[in-house]
């Protein structure tokens, strides 16, 4: 009698887990979601003041920080049109459903013109973060380096040059 109650309560036990583990998101799927634009704008927000945080700026320093944060912020709204226009087009809303998709020459021409805008606007930042640099100790130029430069797909700058990787 024991053994039946014993293999009862284990095959619901594993059915149980079974049908929590079915109702979970895959990795796949939660690769697949969608941040908000509330999302968006708080990892922005919080991204922003982990870099002014981690560099520990003076009284004479923090002058030169609002330039700097409004080329982040400008950098990051014109990812995310960016990101809008492409899941727009993905979407095949409105007159884009009749259009055929682009051949290999308007995509390369197309990414070519993507990262002239996008080389422009980081040439922005750059110009903006110059005066501040500058004025940075060799600690919060390394902190700067680290908190700014992001790596992987998800990352808002490109790697440097001379970055192996």
């Amino acid at each position: 009698m024991m053994k039946k109650i014993l293999a009862g309560t284990v095959a619901l036990t594993l059915a149980g887990a079974g049908l929590a583990l079915a109702q979970q998101s895959s990795p796949r799927e939660m690769r697949g979601s969608r941040l908000s634009t509330e999302d968006v704008a708080a990892f922005a927000d919080a991204r922003i003041a982990g870099l002014k945080a981690g560099l520990k700026l003076t009284a004479e320093q923090d002058k030169n920080w609002p330039a700097v944060e409004a080329a982040i912020r400008e950098l990051g709204k014109e990812r995310a049109d960016r990101m809008a226009a492409r899941r727009e087009a993905r979407r095949g809303g409105g007159d884009n459903a009749q259009q055929p998709r682009p051949d290999a020459l308007a995509r390369l021409r197309q990414g070519a013109d993507a990262m002239t805008t996008r080389a422009a606007s980081l040439k922005k930042l750059a110009d903006a973060a110059e005066p501040l640099y500058k004025s940075l100790d060799d600690g919060q130029k390394r902190r700067f380096a680290v908190l700014l430069h992001m790596r992987g797909r998800s990352g808002h700058w490109q790697r440097r040059a001379d970055d192996p990787r």
